[in-house]
């Protein structure tokens, strides 16, 4: 009897040993090791995004232009929005897609999106157009505005296509108000535009709609639309990368740019923050690799899997990640001022130097 107690004896010490010893080493990896005095990660919980999910009905789906379909989604008691807003679906594969309202915003029973068929694109529009259709309930999170129209004596608006969505509510207000604006609308063809024949009934007193169709008459002059300029017009922009850089290089030097993008902008390949470089994770103890062709939120999800995200643009915020050391490359259009002190969208945004550590 005496034999098996020794041995068990030995068991449990030898055990107790190896237990302390790769303690010793944990510690010693992350000397902040279980981390208790640490807040929450940040990860899809930022409070300044933090909205209702509701569930509405789409009562209406109709074609505004070709490849283009609008949704009317409704629901009781529905926040107001500010033109520029914009809407989370959420599909039912469980992709989230941001799409801008294009109603009245005064009307708290029903929101309006139009989204365009993107054959090449990642999915989501795919799915609206096969799969929503009317008598189906929806979730949706919002509304929310990161382009919303400013206070100015005038406007001028360029966008392409599909870019009309979010301009639309403001050429609205500022038409009702008797606002000083013009608007350079350019698309592929007119079939193509979505509310070109409402747009060109707001702008049908004083020639303030130029619309350009790229079958008749080629691309749009957007350095003439931006010629002379009366001092403090507010200039907006809505399209894919050629016109929006087109714009941004139109404009005199310091004056303000009012943006929003289809796609998250491409960053410069060779530029600072565009090499390979490392992440720690510093709650689960782990250092990944991040190569230059690579995002932080790939190689994070390497490891950490559980990893919330979304757009994988930088636009809807769900993989913002608290940055406890290193200097953060920032490439992004949606964070704050002081967000971007010490947190990041880990899909788009990369490090200006070796490492980066996160709150993970």
């Amino acid at each position: 009897m005496a034999l098996p107690r020794l041995r068990t004896v030995v068991l449990v010490s030898g055990a107790a040993l190896l237990t302390r010893r790769a303690l010793k080493r944990r510690i010693a990896r992350s000397p902040l090791w279980p981390l208790p005095a640490l807040p929450e990660p940040v990860s899809g919980h930022s409070q300044r995004r933090a909205t209702a999910v509701r569930r509405l009905l789409i009562t209406e789906r109709s074609e505004v232009a070709e490849g283009v379909v609008r949704l009317r989604l409704e629901g009781a008691g529905l926040p107001r929005w500010e033109p520029g807003a914009h809407l989370d679906l959420v599909l039912p594969s469980g992709l989230v897609r941001q799409y801008s309202l294009c109603g009245d915003p005064e009307d708290t029973g029903a929101y309006t999106v139009a989204t365009r068929l993107v054959a090449d694109g990642r999915g989501g529009s795919r799915e609206v157009h096969d799969q929503l259709r009317e008598g189906l309930e929806i979730e949706v999170r919002g509304p929310r505005n990161r382009f919303p129209l400013t206070e100015a004596p005038a406007y001028v608006f360029v966008v392409g296509g599909i870019g009309i969505t979010p301009v639309l509510s403001m050429l609205r207000s500022l038409a009702a108000s008797g606002a000083d604006w013009r608007l350079l609308y350019g698309g592929r063809s007119r079939a193509s535009m979505p509310f070109l024949e409402e747009i060109e009934k707001l702008g049908a007193d004083g020639d303030r709609v130029t619309v350009v169709a790229q079958d008749e008459t080629g691309h749009p002059d957007v350095a003439g639309a931006l010629a002379e300029l009366a001092p403090g017009t507010a200039v907006y922009c809505c399209g894919p990368e050629p016109l929006t850089d087109a714009v941004a290089a139109a404009l005199p030097a310091g004056r303000p740019l009012h943006l929003e993008r289809f796609s998250a902008a491409a960053g410069d390949a060779a530029g600072p923050g565009s090499g390979p470089f490392e992440v720690e994770l510093r709650r689960s103890g782990r250092t990944v690799p991040v190569a230059a062709g690579q995002s932080v939120l790939a190689a994070v999800r390497t490891a950490a899997p559980h990893v919330a995200y979304s757009c994988e643009q930088g636009f809807c915020g769900t993989c913002q990640q608290r940055v406890l050391e290193g200097e953060i490359d920032h490439r992004d259009d949606l964070l704050t001022d002081d967000e971007r002190g010490d947190s990041m969208l880990i899909c788009v945004s990369r490090c200006r130097g070796g490492r980066l550590v996160l709150d993970l």
